[in-house]
């Protein structure tokens, strides 16, 4: 292997200790190493950037192993050029395994030059992303609440959802409370509780009210209700400092809401995965195996298999699935119009990855671009009648051997 780095060093990253081994020399020659351990307190870890400068190193790469690779590379960011290497794909082959082995094998990978950095976004982007991530968790959390409460009243033999829409509504919610605090349920207290086209509805609702809630029952529901709100409390807050976050990329996200399917919070979200410097990705198509959107690679024997994708970066992938589920929803869009022609011969959560995949690549144009979603229609793939060479191509690609003669001429 043909060295490209004189001087640089690897770090075996641990919860309580980090190894480096600093190689330097001539590209020509054999390399000198030397080896070190620091702890992973701030104090140890600067000694640890000292270290490094003072050996004149250039780059430093490490592997990207749990969390614990988050806190050297705060240290170390700016004073040297990082790598963060994919432990899957840096792994070393069998055989004794020590922490030493490790970082001098790290070391060796990035001397020459075959450690394909991944992607760690600016310290404002990442701090955006915590909080979206967290956003989606509470989101979640939301949800799961909502379905116990709508288990607990099955249970309770309490048909609500019957006959109100959204049990968590302004009548739906006044409707639980009641249930809670054990009110007498008649037509008069129900009819002020309701409203809109509900009102018509209050005999029904007598009805469905009438079930077998126990204390037990009211009890759960209020702590559930209780939790639901405090949750909403929580989303709205961080939802003001997401806010706060966006003002200096409102461009990129008024770009990206143009897209069908897209709208704040997934636009937000995106972002916050894939930043808005497009330059880190060679195109679009690198972007979208990063994010493992598109389809596996498996091929021997020139022979190619079905394969699945890889698992990649979660938020994005469930971000971009949920936004193609919404998009092929939509009417007259050139987005519904490819899942539509997907979903036929593949199904549908073959479709919506498929989708996600064309998505990603229109929004990596996009913020790469700085322009806006370009509508090109429903039937922008429908195709003139295919020609004569496309037919001769098809039939030799089958085997034959054709000649072309005019038929007037015959």
């Amino acid at each position: 292997m043909d060295a490209v780095l004189e001087r640089c060093a690897g770090l075996d990253v641990h919860q309580e200790t980090v190894v480096a081994c600093v190689i330097s020399g001539p590209l020509d020659r054999k390399p000198q190493q030397e080896i070190r351990t620091f702890g992973t307190t701030t104090k140890e870890l600067l000694q640890l950037s000292d270290w490094l400068t003072d050996m004149k190193c250039s780059h430093v790469a490490m592997e990207s192993t749990g969390v614990y690779w988050k806190a050297v590379w705060n240290v170390l960011e700016g004073s040297f050029t990082l790598v963060l290497g994919n432990a899957k794909k840096i792994r070393n082959v069998p055989g004794r395994k020590t922490d030493v082995k490790d970082a001098a094998w790290i070391a060796s990978l990035l001397r020459c030059g075959l450690i394909e950095s991944s992607f760690v976004p600016p310290v404002d982007i990442r701090d955006l992303r915590d909080l979206t991530r967290y956003r989606r968790k509470l989101k979640g959390q939301v949800t799961s609440e909502k379905n116990r409460i709508h288990k607990i009243l099955q249970d309770a033999n309490i048909k609500l959802t019957t006959y109100v829409s959204d049990l968590f509504g302004k009548s739906g919610l006044a409707l639980l409370e009641a249930i809670v605090n054990g009110e007498v349920l008649d037509t008069d207290s129900v009819k002020n509780m309701v409203f809109s086209q509900l009102k018509k509805k209050v005999p029904d609702l007598i009805e469905a009210l009438n079930g077998r809630v126990r204390a037990h029952h009211r009890f759960m529901i209020g702590r559930h209700l209780e939790h639901l709100r405090q949750v909403e409390e929580h989303i709205e807050f961080l939802q003001g400092e997401i806010d706060r976050m966006l003002k200096p990329y409102r461009e990129e996200i008024d770009l990206l809401i143009t897209i069908p399917g897209i709208q704040e919070d997934a636009a937000a979200s995106i972002l916050a995965e894939i930043g808005v410097d497009m330059s880190v990705f060679p195109s679009e198509n690198h972007l979208a195996s990063w994010a493992t959107v598109c389809p596996g690679n498996n091929e021997s024997a020139g022979k190619s298999r079905s394969s699945k994708t890889n698992k990649g970066n979660k938020g994005l992938k469930a971000v971009l699935c949920q936004v193609a589920w919404a998009a092929s929803k939509t009417k007259s869009t050139r987005i519904a119009a490819f899942y539509s022609r997907v979903v036929k011969r593949r199904g549908p959560k073959k479709a919506a990855v498929a989708t996600a995949h064309l998505i990603l690549k229109i929004c990596y144009i996009m913020l790469r671009d700085k322009t806006t979603y370009q509508e090109l229609g429903w039937d922008y793939l429908q195709t003139k009648e295919k020609g004569l060479d496309y037919w001769v191509s098809k039939i030799k690609s089958l085997g034959y051997s054709i000649q072309i003669q005019d038929a007037h001429s015959a």
